[in-house]
C-alpha cells in the first residue's frame, strides 16, 4: 500500500517529483497507508530505552513521525499519527512498551506533539519544493522534532506538575542527541524518497 502511494507520485513539468495531492490517490488508499504509517509508529514505539533519572523513555517513534510527514503530506501524515493516538486510546496495544489506554502522564504531550509534527513536515514539503533538497528537509526535520519536544515538554509541565527546570532536564535534555540522530536519518531517507533532479 505504501509503495502504491509512493509510486503515484507525478513528475511535475519543471522535472521535480511531487508529493502526492489530495487529488491524485482515492481516499481508501491514503488512509490504508496512513494505517500502515500509524502501525509503523506502533512498532518503532516498541523499541524502548527506559532512563533512570525520568519517567519518559526513548523510542523510535519520532523517527516514524517525521517521515509520515515526508510519506503522506500534510494531512495524512497528521491523519495517520491522529489514528496512532485514536487506536491506542481504544485498546491497541502498541504504545511504548506494548500498552494502551494510558491516563493523561509525562508522555501526553508528546503524543499531540507526534499529530502536528507529522503534519508541519508534510505541508511544508508539499508547499515548498525546495526544502526537498537534504540541508532544508533536514532543518525542517529538526523544526518538526522541536515541535515534538515543545509539545511533550509542555505535557509534562502540566500533567506532573514539575518546574521549568525539571521539565528541561526530564523531557527535553535526555533526547537531544538520539532525536538529533533521528533527525538526520529522517532527512536521508525523505531525500531519498524525494529526490530532486
Amino acid at each position: 500500500m505504501i509503495r502504491a502511494f509512493l509510486h503515484s507520485r507525478i513528475v511535475h513539468p519543471i522535472g521535480q517529483i511531487c508529493p502526492i495531492s489530495q487529488q491524485e490517490a482515492a481516499w481508501p488508499v491514503k488512509l490504508g497507508a496512513a494505517l500502515i504509517m500509524a502501525a509503523l509508529t506502533g512498532l518503532a514505539a516498541q523499541v524502548r530505552i527506559p532512563l533512570p533519572y525520568t519517567p519518559v523513555p526513548l523510542t523510535g517513534q519520532t523517527f516514524v513521525v517525521l517521515l509520515s510527514g515526508v510519506v503522506l503530506g500534510g494531512a495524512w501524515g497528521a491523519a495517520s499519527q491522529i489514528l496512532y493516538v485514536g487506536l491506542g486510546a481504544v485498546g491497541m496495544p502498541w504504545f511504548a512498551g506494548g500498552v494502551a489506554v494510558q491516563p493523561l502522564g509525562p508522555t501526553a504531550g508528546y503524543l499531540l506533539g507526534f499529530i502536528v509534527a507529522a503534519m508541519l513536515v508534510g505541508r511544508v514539503l508539499e508547499r515548498f519544493p525546495a526544502m526537498r533538497r537534504f540541508f532544508p528537509q533536514l532543518a525542517l526535520m529538526f523544526v518538526g522534532m522541536g515541535v515534538i519536544h515543545l509539545f511533550g515538554a509542555i505535557g509534562f509541565l502540566v500533567l506532573t506538575g514539575a518546574g521549568l527546570s525539571a521539565t528541561v532536564q526530564m523531557a527535553v535534555l535526555p533526547f537531544v542527541l538520539a532525536d538529533a540522530g533521528k533527525a538526520v536519518a529522517a532527512a536521508m531517507v525523505g531525500r531519498t524518497l524525494l529526490r530532486t533532479k
